[in-house]
């Protein structure tokens, strides 16, 4: 239940495409209208300019802080686990990003089932969900998606975009692509391209999910939905989000064994009855076509497509000038140390100021989630002066 601390809130809708032009993906196909869930924070200053705006990671939402009891029309369950803001430690009076100075924005993403546009949304040509039919994303189409909420408020130019994991991969081909319209860019455990083991990974995950025979190649809302599926994949995805000392410490010490755990394999450790567990409870709030769609467009990053650039210097090279503030995370194994090294040097070769602030944590790649007070103090500072991000005198990072 809500409290003092955290304010209700309600997720609103944003449309495009009812004056007839539809959204065009990135891949050629289009769709007559799309709608976005989103939800904000503090408020926009008469000029429009203390605007930020937040992409969530891979299955998170719009609801980044306050209380949200419920969001209607959803397909998935808006459960307990959704209803806290991903981000209320973070964004709020006083807090890193202070909604006493700041208008703070955080959209769903398009292909997502939180109430934005997604399979599991109704065709208005069919009176039917989707499904495979609904189109093959991209990180830009995203991206693309959100700007023109941007532009529906009158917000040519951000204080700053904020994002983390794959939220950080949306945050980086912004900047690379409309560099104009920020002041700051904060990329939080991310980096400049996939690495071999992530690509790995999310292919797991999409075969798990695929593989299961409740799929039917991704038509199934009359029916049983890929649960077993859904489930594998959260638990693929589930082992680059914590780390082992952090994973041990919460699995119990007792072996539960579940009435349904999709097989008949006799569970014989805390771990695998911890880990099935983070499976089947992620199961009722997500959908898998969304699930699917979101994995591929993180497959398909590629900023030097996105900016129609030979390689990543000339990429990067659009963002000179431009402040970025990165976070590394010593425990990760999603987005490893080393690649916020790399997308450092590319951005210093490219002009732009770079503040590098390492977070020692035992918690793994979801430090950005359980660790304010490893954050914030940064990021308050940057998005006060971007201009200091990079200085000597900024006090924060390498």
């Amino acid at each position: 239940m809500p409290d003092s601390v955290h304010k209700e809130v309600r997720t609103k809708f944003f449309s495009w495409g009812k004056t007839g032009k539809p959204f065009r993906f990135v891949g050629g196909e289009e769709l007559s209208e799309i709608t976005l869930a989103y939800e904000t924070y503090g408020r926009l200053s008469p000029r429009a300019d203390n605007a930020v705006l937040l992409f969530h990671a891979m299955t998170g939402s719009q609801h980044a802080a306050g209380w949200n009891p419920s969001v209607p029309g959803l397909v998935c369950e808006w459960n307990e686990e959704c209803q806290k803001g991903w981000w209320d430690e973070f964004v709020g009076p006083g807090k890193a990003i202070d909604t006493d100075r700041y208008f703070v924005i955080c959209a769903n993403y398009l292909g997502g089932c939180y109430g934005s546009t997604g399979p599991a949304s109704i065709d208005p040509l069919t009176g039917f969900p989707f499904g495979s039919s609904f189109p093959r994303l991209t990180v830009s189409d995203i991206v693309n998606s959100q700007t023109l909420l941007l532009d529906s408020f009158g917000i040519e130019k951000l204080r700053g975009v904020c994002g983390a994991s794959i939220g950080g991969l949306l945050a980086i081909d912004f900047a690379v692509r409309f560099p104009g319209r920020t002041e700051l860019v904060i990329p939080i455990a991310s980096g400049a391209e996939l690495t071999t083991l992530q690509r790995l990974l999310n292919f797991e995950q999409i075969i798990a999910i695929e593989g299961d025979e409740n799929f039917h190649r991704g038509e199934y809302y009359a029916g049983t939905p890929p649960h077993r599926g859904l489930a594998l994949a959260r638990m693929i995805a589930n082992k680059t989000f914590i780390s082992l000392s952090m994973f041990e410490s919460r699995a119990r010490k007792e072996v539960m064994q579940p009435k349904d755990h999709f097989g008949a394999y006799f569970l014989n450790s805390s771990q695998e009855s911890y880990m099935l567990y983070q499976g089947k409870k992620f199961v009722p709030r997500f959908d898998a076509n969304s699930y699917l769609r979101i994995v591929e467009a993180w497959q398909r990053f590629d900023l030097c497509k996105a900016a129609k650039t030979p390689d990543l210097e000339s990429a990067f090279a659009k963002c000179c000038g431009l402040p970025f503030l990165l976070f590394s995370i010593s425990s990760d194994v999603c987005f490893y140390p080393e690649d916020q090294e790399q997308l450092k040097k590319f951005l210093q070769g490219a002009g732009a100021p770079v503040g590098l602030v390492s977070v020692d944590s035992e918690k793994g790649h979801d430090s950005f989630l359980l660790e304010p007070a490893l954050y914030s103090e940064a990021i308050a500072a940057a998005l006060a002066d971007p201009a200091r991000v990079g200085s000597e005198d900024f006090g924060f990072g390498e």
